[in-house]
């Protein structure tokens, strides 16, 4: 089967985290050509209700390689490699030995490795052990998707530290979890790790040891149950993340997306031929780790891979100079992030009625918390608008006093005093597909009444909030973009306020009685 694009792997984790450009060149396709057994046939496929591939009859070019719009037509007729072409028996067994032996050698000591079962332990003992295997992997793997190792590590070893058991975990509320998650980003997964410890401690039947089994837990996927069934329990299952697809598109020489669904489950059933029926997870991890440390997005190691001599994109390209290992997989372009615009009040709200420098023991900043569907469900942060499109500081106050009027009662005129309001800077934050440009203000104000007086008048929206001191606001675990809110606040405190505070005192010097 011929296709234009493949995924872009990097050293992320995952099924599906890829990054498009444009695909392998002409040349790639002329060179496979050369290195086919049977160039001028193709094995034609039809789809059955439920999408499965079924083999049709053999017919003569039948798929045509059309790598880039750009390409001349050619009076050649070329033929890509069929991704339906398993490996052989003899490619297989040189596979798993070669790259067992190499894992043995070379991989990573990493902390989820060393949650080690014991050969010789009596059967309760192990099995606790194995499910305290699986939940380490679980959890790693969790971390690992969208994220570099070098950042997982730490967090696993908090995470771990608090939380050492799947019945740990259970106990756990979601805002201890976010807490502990921040800073990694895609919180949903956080959510889905407590939903899913949960789930399988309220059901009493232990750890889930089968991809079937493992597959009903919220958040787990083909490749995390996959995963944990073959490196935890050894089940001979496959896995397939972006690493893993960009080896078999190299060793196979691969040109098709990897979006499309029939090409995903190709993936899958080639990596199903390789995996060692005695050490699936070994060599699972294995596979993954070729990826992440030698046969890489940019530089790949060709020398020192174990499996070069069974690599199809390494042969063209000794055939063809111009053919590179990097073309492989194929590259597309990343897809044009939206961009949306926020506008961020910091409210400190102050027991004191003018501004003193260095006498901030009696203020609070206030805190909402997001809905509990979308984007940074359930997570806090300061009080935000969202605009639309870019706007000038005019128009996002008169949304965030809207927005503080309506939800909190916070209004100048009646409820409380301004002692300071200050356009603050701006930043970029970036999701995956969303450019989120994020203006921000800090707000101090002094409220005329008492607190739980003005606050239990909210709006009939279902709004929660809390307010939290200087001291609990650093220690909080908070979002990459509420944290960058939050610095640029303490950086303009510490350079401006003390300005803003002797200005402040000379007006009420001035007021006094026999003051010139």
């Amino acid at each position: 089967m011929s296709g234009n694009t493949n995924p872009k792997v990097s050293g992320w984790r995952g099924v599906g985290r890829f990054e498009f450009s444009k695909a392998p060149s002409s040349r790639s396709s002329r060179l496979i050509q050369k290195v086919s057994t049977k160039p001028h046939l193709t094995t034609a496929t039809t789809m059955d209700e439920e999408g499965i591939e079924k083999p049709g009859k053999r017919k003569r070019n039948a798929a045509i390689a059309k790598p880039n719009e750009q390409r001349q037509h050619s009076s050649k007729k070329q033929v890509v490699a069929d991704i339906e072409d398993l490996f052989s028996d003899k490619e297989t067994q040189k596979i798993r030995a070669s790259l067992l032996d190499w894992y043995d050698h070379n991989q990573r000591d990493l902390p989820w490795r060393r949650i080690t079962q014991t050969k010789e332990t009596p059967f309760k003992e192990e099995e606790e052990e194995e499910e305290r295997r699986a939940y380490g992997v679980w959890v790693s793997e969790v971390m690992l998707q969208q994220t570099r190792v070098q950042t997982v590590i730490d967090y696993f070893n908090r995470w771990m530290l608090k939380w050492p058991t799947l019945h740990h975990l259970a106990q756990a509320s979601l805002e201890e979890v976010n807490e502990m998650w921040a800073g990694l980003g895609y919180y949903r997964r956080a959510r889905f790790l407590l939903e899913g410890a949960k789930m399988i401690v309220a059901g009493g039947d232990g750890f889930p040891k089968i991809v079937s089994s493992l597959r009903k837990v919220p958040g787990i996927g083909d490749y995390t149950a996959g995963a944990i069934a073959s490196i935890a329990f050894k089940e001979v299952v496959p896995v397939v993340d972006g690493n893993v697809i960009r080896v078999l598109a190299r060793l196979k020489a691969i040109s098709a997306n990897p979006k499309d669904k029939v090409t995903v489950k190709k993936f899958w059933k080639l990596a199903a031929q390789l995996v060692d029926p005695h050490r699936p997870g070994d060599f699972n991890q294995s596979l993954m780790e070729l990826g992440a440390t030698l046969c890489t997005p940019v530089n790949p190691s060709c020398s020192s891979c174990p499996v070069s001599g069974q690599c199809r994109a390494l042969t063209i390209s000794k055939l063809d100079k111009l053919v590179l290992i990097t073309d492989y997989p194929a590259k597309s372009i990343k897809l044009k992030q939206r961009h949306e615009f926020s506008a961020v009040c910091a409210v400190e709200i102050t027991g004191r009625q003018d501004l003193i420098e260095g006498d901030q023991s009696s203020s609070v900043f206030l805190l909402v918390k997001r809905p509990d569907e979308g984007l940074l469900a359930g997570l806090w942060e300061f009080p935000s608008v969202m605009l639309g499109k870019e706007a000038d500081l005019t128009r996002r106050r008169k949304e965030m006093n809207r927005f503080l009027k309506k939800s909190f009662r916070l209004d100048p005129q009646k409820t409380c005093s301004v002692l300071l309001r200050e356009d603050i800077g701006e930043f970029i934050h970036i999701f995956t597909h969303i450019r989120l440009k994020v203006y921000v203000e800090l707000l101090i104000v002094h409220l005329k009444g008492d607190m739980s007086d003005l606050f239990s008048k909210q709006s009939g929206e279902n709004m929660t909030w809390k307010c939290v001191d200087r001291e609990a606001l650093s220690s909080l675990g908070l979002t990459s973009g509420v944290r960058k809110a939050c610095t640029m606040v303490q950086k303009f405190k510490q350079k401006s306020l003390s300005t803003v505070s002797a200005a402040s005192r000379k007006r009420t010097n001035s007021k006094k009685p026999g003051s010139s």
